[in-house]
């Protein structure tokens, strides 16, 4: 299973809601806590938030139905291999989403790689990032459901980091807490 935005949330309840289905999946930018989510969208972007709640359900009072349909609650569940990938400026999702399900998944032995951008958005606009993640996409698919995959040269310019391989000294956090 693979997709981006909704279709990353998508995939990770895929993988948490009916894992036995799939062989591996790919997220990129999706959000893995409904509640999380909605809570970084910015005051200006009120009427969408609202309109968000009317169409999933209101999990700013009902924290039971938060965790019953946000995939971080369910990681546990999770039965394959998973790679995330996500920008670190992204308005939308914001990066704490996929740091929260790949620490969590990482923190249970879960089979998960974490590619994170630094100068990504909702998406890889940068054509060097795009052609790195397709890259490692392709070994990632290749390695678990059989098959050839070209030789992987991350290209000139490309600006992936690891944060499930980098100690937390490192490792530039999210939001900056003053």
């Amino acid at each position: 299973i693979f997709g981006g935005s909704y279709g990353g949330y998508a995939t990770l309840a895929g993988m948490t809601f009916t894992p036995e289905l799939y062989a591996c999946g790919v997220d990129i930018v999706g959000p893995s806590n409904i509640k999380t989510l909605l809570d970084s969208i910015p005051p200006y972007w009120g009427p969408l938030r609202n309109d968000m709640l009317l169409k999933i359900g209101d999990v700013d009072n009902d924290a039971d139905f938060n965790q019953k349909i946000s995939p971080l609650f369910h990681v546990d569940k999770i039965r394959a291999p998973l790679l995330i990938g996500q920008g670190a400026n992204d308005p939308r999702v914001k990066q704490a989403e996929a740091d929260q399900i790949a620490f969590s998944m990482a923190a249970k032995r879960i089979p998960v790689e974490y590619v994170l951008y630094p100068d990504e958005g909702h998406g890889f606009a940068r054509p060097a990032n795009r052609i790195d993640f397709n890259g490692r996409t392709e070994e990632f698919l290749a390695k678990h459901l059989g098959g050839r995959a070209e030789a992987f040269e991350p290209p000139e310019g490309a600006t992936a980091t690891f944060p499930l391989e980098t100690r937390s000294f490192e490792y530039e956090p999210a939001q900056v807490v003053y």
